[in-house]
């Protein structure tokens, strides 16, 4: 299946299958025009922490990180989908008020590796 999921293989002279399968969400996180009131964030805060820990503690996020202008959050999910970690974060407490909205990027295996681990006289 050729989908932004699952690219279709791409093949080299028949040599080396670069498909690379979505293992991973980079979910970057920025607050909307109604999170930049950071007085009407903070009771939302005190929601939003325990949810956020408790997708970190069931595995759903791997890593979290704030980005250095304060502008927002940056997940790594374990998820394979943008749809999925849209799903989960806009069930969030930030999300539910739409004091925040993310770009979701798929990640996957270097998959060019490929080459590193074939006999280089065969190309």
């Amino acid at each position: 299946m050729n989908n932004e999921n699952n690219p279709a293989p791409i093949h080299m002279a028949g040599a080396i299958d670069l498909t690379t399968p979505v293992t991973k969400i980079l979910a970057i996180g920025s607050w909307t025009e109604k999170g930049l009131d950071r007085k009407a964030r903070l009771p939302i805060m005190i929601k939003e922490v325990p949810a956020t820990v408790n997708l970190y503690l069931t595995g759903v996020i791997e890593q979290w990180y704030l980005k250095p202008d304060i502008s927002g959050v940056v997940f790594i999910m374990n998820v394979t989908t943008a749809e999925a970690a849209n799903e989960l974060l806009e069930k969030l407490p930030l999300g539910v008020v739409e004091m925040m909205s993310f770009e979701f990027i798929p990640l996957g295996p270097i998959s060019p590796l490929r080459f590193l681990m074939q006999d280089p006289l065969a190309f």
